[in-house]
């Protein structure tokens, strides 16, 4: 007997706006965060006497710069540092009658309680070593993030695709908004760099029945993406293409997508694959980044900072602003596009060439 085929998926727009469930998943980066500053870097008794250069002061702790971004953004989204007039970072009011060890109302002893926890003692290792969980050298490779020569989960299929599948948890409810917000009209191809399960390439898919995309990924990756797309009925022009986006040449399209891709690498490395998608790009594409955005003077908002956080401690990277994106697009000859928001936290910010 013959099988009969399934109907597409639809894909639809949430609902309900699952943001809040996200901040609460990640509220523990904030006990965390607070509690290393307490017991390990004495943050508030350093700051006691005179406000400190960002440089000043995560030299004096013995932290590189990544760590001292999330740490120190963090907790200026929590109202515990601020900025003086020349940009050094100094206590608020808060921190000073209630963290500067031995004042009258000191609550460090109480935060210091959490000392010895696991996850406060693993954030302190992460900080410290600015390498994340899973590394223990520098050139190690994590579950999260691929890079050549290095060993990482992401080549394994059955780590690969539990990775890939638990994203598109997120994804599903992400993409159908961005495809709404950000439309392809008059697009003939769309290049999904780092794409995992294709879910941000089959949402455009599905609404401009012209287009063809290309999900640019690992090839155990791409396995899940296959399935999907036949799931969703754009099997017929979503081509999987394996590769390393740091390496092999960059895939030709009109518009070229890192959606959730830069935040799991250093600036270096940011700057690196920024400048090789606009190269690959023909006059009047664009290149679009989609991501959770920092306040662009690392000021918050709370909820990316303790993203910041979890992504600080699984990857290379971190989370940017909109202003640092732009700076990116900008140095490789890009123009500005509007900043366009989608769900849970994140926004396009695009260049065009």
């Amino acid at each position: 007997m013959k099988a009969v085929p399934m109907p597409p998926q639809p894909l639809h727009v949430p609902t309900t706006d699952p943001t809040a469930i996200f901040e609460s998943f990640r509220g523990s980066y904030g006990t965390e965060l607070l509690t290393a500053a307490v017991v390990e870097f004495d943050l508030f008794g350093r700051l006691a006497e005179q406000p400190k250069s960002f440089d000043e002061l995560r030299e004096e702790i013995g932290l590189q710069r990544r760590p001292a971004v999330v740490l120190f953004t963090a907790l200026r989204a929590m109202g515990l540092l601020s900025t003086d007039g020349d940009g050094r970072l100094m206590l608020t009011a808060q921190s000073r009658e209630h963290l500067v060890p031995g004042t009258e109302f000191d609550v460090s002893g109480y935060i210091a309680l959490a000392e010895q926890s696991p996850g406060v003692r693993e954030i302190i290792e992460r900080l410290r070593t600015n390498r994340p969980a899973g590394a223990s050298k520098p050139d190690e490779g994590t579950a999260f993030i691929y890079r050549e020569g290095t060993e990482s989960a992401m080549e394994a299929e059955a780590s690969a695709r539990f990775l890939t599948l638990s994203l598109a948890g997120r994804a599903k409810n992400v993409a159908p908004v961005l495809a709404e917000r950000v439309p392809l009209d008059g697009v003939r191809t769309l290049l999904d760099v780092g794409g995992g399960s294709g879910i941000y390439s089959i949402a455009w898919l599905r609404r401009h029945p012209e287009l063809r995309a290309i999900v640019w990924d690992r090839p155990e990756v791409l396995k899940v993406a296959r399935e999907m797309a036949g799931q969703y009925g754009v099997a017929d022009r979503l081509e999987c293409v394996p590769g390393d986006m740091f390496v092999d040449q960059v895939p030709s399209a009109d518009v070229v997508l890192l959606s959730n891709i830069l935040h799991d690498w250093d600036e270096s490395e940011c700057r690196r694959l920024v400048g090789r998608c606009a190269a690959a790009l023909p006059s009047g594409s664009r290149l679009l980044i989609h991501d959770v955005l920092l306040n662009d003077d690392h000021g918050g908002p709370l909820p990316i900072a303790l993203y910041s956080t979890a992504l600080f401690t699984l990857t290379e990277g971190r989370a940017y602003s909109a202003r640092e994106f732009q700076s990116w697009l900008v140095e490789v000859g890009l123009s500005l596009l509007p900043i366009t928001q989608t769900l849970v936290h994140c926004a396009v910010v695009g260049g065009q060439k």
